[in-house]
């Protein structure tokens, strides 16, 4: 392998001009800069990251402690903290806890200075009493839990109540919500801008028109769709919990022929890749993934080099993407 003295060699500069353009310094001259970085290229350098690592006093990992990769969602968001990662010259370890409390806590006593520089936490089951962490951490989401960590997310009830004033805009009047569910505190909070849109509307609520979701799945999304439309009043409208949960709905739907969006205005949440390929299109809310990908991992940046920081709480734009299922085209 190439060491900077053989591209320092070739360029015809010092070791040190080669390092600082490998370090990305502003101060070299630009003649120089353009011998080594050909030098580079003819050589293939690559530097050794471990190594300089240790000198800085960092693994060159963070990880990512997450419910499920499987969920689009998820998916998604692994892929832009990785990119948003890769600008701070770290790597990710990506842990997936199912959103188990024991999967959780396991996660949790891994991470310790040895393996990760920080860690971004995406938590659903964990107590303040489990936030026991050696490093320094970003929860993503809004959770009931009090603990000192910067937390990363939007707002929940406001986006809730965003997308049930859409179906009320429409004239619907019976609107069901599917995702309702004991320890997500997301779901807490989206049922509660689903009962405050009702409440600006004067709407009256029905608990019947609320099912639970033991998972976020197109199979849940799907039963409870069909518990629903069994009911002697079905409902004109339905909200989401996430995108699957809607996917699985209007599978159901389709079944019945029930038809999207004339009989039931169907709406999701996460504008996951898929809901602008199904038919009818999915109108959901669409949290900035980018956005909360990038203030994570930048949060994280600040507190791993000075971890006395204040906790911060970072607020994250979202839109509701209004597509074929709420809207007849």
């Amino acid at each position: 392998m190439a060491t900077l003295k053989d591209v320092a060699r070739l360029a015809g500069v010092s070791v040190k001009t080669v390092s600082n353009v490998v370090n990305g310094c502003s101060f070299v001259k630009p003649d120089n800069r353009a011998r080594v970085e050909a030098a580079l290229e003819t050589t293939g350098y690559r530097p050794n990251l471990g190594a300089r690592n240790l000198r800085r006093g960092r693994t060159g990992f963070i990880a990512l402690v997450l419910p499920e990769v499987a969920i689009p969602y998820f998916a998604e968001l692994t892929g832009l903290v990785i990119a948003a990662a890769q600008e701070h010259e770290w790597n990710v370890l990506i842990e997936q806890t199912f959103g188990t409390l024991s999967g959780e806590r396991s996660a949790v006593a891994s991470l310790g200075p040895h393996l990760v520089d920080a860690a971004v936490l995406s938590p659903e089951a964990l107590q303040a009493e489990d936030f026991r962490l050696s490093v320094p951490a970003v929860l993503l989401g809004e959770h009931a839990v009090n603990v000192p960590i910067s937390r990363v997310g939007i707002d929940n009830v406001a986006a809730a109540t965003t997308a049930v004033r859409h179906l009320i805009s429409l004239g619907r009047t019976r609107i069901a919500a599917i995702g309702a569910h004991p320890h997500r505190g997301t779901a807490a909070l989206r049922l509660e801008g689903y009962r405050a849109a009702l409440t600006e509307a004067a709407l009256p609520f029905d608990s019947a028109l609320v099912v639970p979701a033991l998972n976020y799945h197109r199979a849940d999304g799907a039963a409870a769709m069909r518990a629903l439309l069994d009911l002697r009043n079905p409902p004109d409208a339905v909200f989401c919990f996430n995108d699957l949960l809607a996917v699985g709905a209007m599978r159901t739907a389709a079944e019945r022929f029930v038809r999207v969006p004339h009989d039931l205005a169907v709406v999701g949440f996460d504008n996951n890749d898929e809901s602008a390929y199904t038919s009818p299109s999915l109108t959901t809310v669409a949290p900035d993934k980018s956005a909360i990908a990038r203030a994570a991992v930048d949060l994280l940046s600040r507190r791993a080099g000075a971890p006395e920081l204040r906790c911060d709480d970072v607020q994250t734009p979202f839109s509701l993407q209004v597509r074929e299922s709420t809207v007849v085209r």
